[in-house]
């Protein structure tokens, strides 16, 4: 089941972007999941542990049809304020999900993979209900951020006393372990989580800078089924020769008929 977000979690964690620096990082990693959602207009997201809704308000006028499902009755009544009927909100958990296979174009799993007790079966799960990709954003354990929270946890207890922290090539493990070598796609934002302006925007956007594996929150993006290019097969067809008897022979035929 996991780490359900209780009352007090659910305030807090909408006033923790109310800091700039904060709001800072939390834009930088909005661009990095839209950049690898890339969504149509018409398509179908399902934000899966959507938490108050922040991670979907930047789709809303995208012309998305929008389904967002949370364990947390907390967190779903903020999200509801926030959101309105502009988005289909269910409670229910990551690991099994209530919807039906292929329900959704596109699934996503930002900063919520990280308080699933089984990660696998939430990825499993995503795979099954979205089509054509799934994405999904972590708080890489790697990172100098991270690791500053993680220690910062044992002493003092918080949300992120109950994350577990993913690398890059552990949460591609568990997708390879899942899906076999389907395509993959990985980035990191920020890189200095510290430093806000213009210049350090520009800066962490430069798709050689995310590719380093110090970022705060990594940014995969999973085809779970391999679509290949495919072109007709051009196949040389010989006419079958069609031989006639000779003449006396289908004589004879038919005296002996």
């Amino acid at each position: 089941m996991g780490y359900v977000f209780d009352f007090k979690d659910a305030g807090s964690y909408d006033a923790w972007f109310d800091k700039g620096k904060n709001r800072h990082c939390l834009d930088l990693e909005i661009k990095l999941i839209l950049d690898l959602l890339d969504p149509k207009k018409g398509q179908r997201i399902l934000d899966i542990g959507c938490g108050t809704g922040i991670s979907l308000l930047p789709l809303l006028e995208k012309g998305l049809s929008l389904t967002g499902v949370d364990p947390s009755p907390y967190m779903l009544d903020l999200a509801d304020k926030r959101l309105g009927s502009q988005v289909d909100l269910h409670r229910g958990m990551a690991e099994d999900l209530p919807f039906d296979d292929n329900s959704f174009d596109m699934a996503l799993l930002f900063t919520s993979l990280e308080f699933t007790d089984r990660p696998a079966k939430a990825i499993e799960e995503a795979c099954r209900v979205a089509k054509d990709r799934v994405v999904i954003g972590v708080l890489n354990r790697y990172a100098p951020q991270n690791m500053l929270r993680r220690f910062k946890s044992f002493f003092f207890p918080n949300i992120y006393t109950h994350a577990h922290f993913f690398s890059i090539w552990e949460l591609r493990q568990i997708l390879f372990a899942i899906l076999g070598n389907v395509p993959v796609k990985w980035r990191t934002t920020p890189q200095l989580p510290f430093i806000r302006g213009t210049w350090s925007s520009y800066i962490e956007n430069l798709s050689l800078v995310q590719k380093s594996v110090g970022g705060s929150l990594i940014g995969m993006q999973i085809k779970p089924v391999p679509k290949f290019m495919t072109r007709p097969l051009a196949l040389k067809v010989q006419r079958r020769k069609i031989y006639k008897p000779a003449p006396g022979l289908v004589t004879e035929m038919r005296r002996k008929e």
